[in-house]
């Protein structure tokens, strides 16, 4: 069995609905969207190909115009989500050799919807031997009133590449954040290389703080993994100074990738930043 199969069979075992964090989920609501949507990509001898576009609830699935030998994939969204109680899965697949980019037309909103539960949205990502994923979505924006729980669960294979950014905007102007707990767990090669938690937001404690955002709005991180990323580096700080932002950019421990944690006023300053850091992680 090759390695991409290792992975495919042990997504299998899991099974679409079981719980990826270890922990229990939110149960959702009765008028809740339960939607999962699919990306496969495989390549042929030449190009990448999509053989499996699902599109469901939300997620309006659009092939892009391809980079060279690349697939692209564009998300439209087809209705307001998440709202309170939804349970959005996003699941999407790079067999051997295959390079794809998916993207999303605009930013994701999180509504509190007609209940206060918890929305649950999963992004599962899996990367085979010598292909390339690049999840480069929009921000999400978490407006008042809203409880989401969203996740990333990544399989990567040995020699795969990644490069997963996540941008969050707490609150629209003038507006305080609703409540936000994200996770990314990522294995490589069937063993962990980063499992990290974050929660903002009321009943959070602390969120806001000097030791967290120090009132800053916009958080974001981006995630690089590659197997040329194997030897010693330093962290690096990005950024003129807290009050317009910063970032460091640092290496993993279990691993060849780096990962960039950015914290700024405004989304544009942040994704300055993740590019900066994208620059010199690409120059190392």
């Amino acid at each position: 069995m090759n390695p991409f199969s290792q992975l495919a069979t042990a997504r299998t075992i899991s099974g679409p609905d079981t719980p990826s964090l270890g922990a229990q989920e939110p149960a959702g609501h009765p008028d809740g969207v339960r939607a999962t949507a699919r990306i496969r990509a495989a390549y042929n001898g030449r190009v990448t190909t999509l053989p499996q576009l699902h599109s469901d609830g939300p997620f309006h699935l659009r092939r892009l115009r391809p980079a060279g030998s690349a697939a692209k994939v564009g998300i439209i969204g087809a209705m307001s989500a998440p709202l309170g109680g939804d349970r959005l899965t996003l699941d999407i697949t790079a067999e051997d050799r295959a390079e794809l980019e998916v993207t999303t037309a605009a930013a994701t909103l999180a509504l509190r919807g007609p209940t206060t539960s918890a929305a649950t949205y999963d992004v599962r990502l899996t990367v085979g031997e010598h292909a390339g994923l690049r999840w480069l979505p929009q921000p999400l924006i978490s407006a008042t009133g809203s409880n989401l729980h969203q996740t990333y669960t990544v399989e990567l294979a040995a020699t795969a590449r990644l490069t997963l950014r996540e941008e969050q905007l707490l609150g629209r102007a003038g507006e305080e954040p609703g409540h936000l707990v994200s996770r990314i767990l990522v294995h490589r090669a069937g063993r962990p290389l980063l499992d990290q938690h974050t929660a903002y937001g009321a009943p959070e404690p602390g969120w806001d703080g000097p030791a967290v955002l120090n009132g800053h709005r916009a958080v974001g991180q981006l995630l690089i993994v590659a197997p040329r990323l194997d030897h010693r580096q330093d962290p690096i700080l990005l950024g003129e100074g807290t009050k317009d932002g910063c970032a460091v950019l640092a290496p993993l421990a279990g691993g060849p990738a780096l990962l960039a944690t950015a914290i700024a006023p405004t989304t544009s300053t942040l994704r300055k930043l993740l590019d900066e850091a994208y620059a010199h992680a690409l120059a190392r």
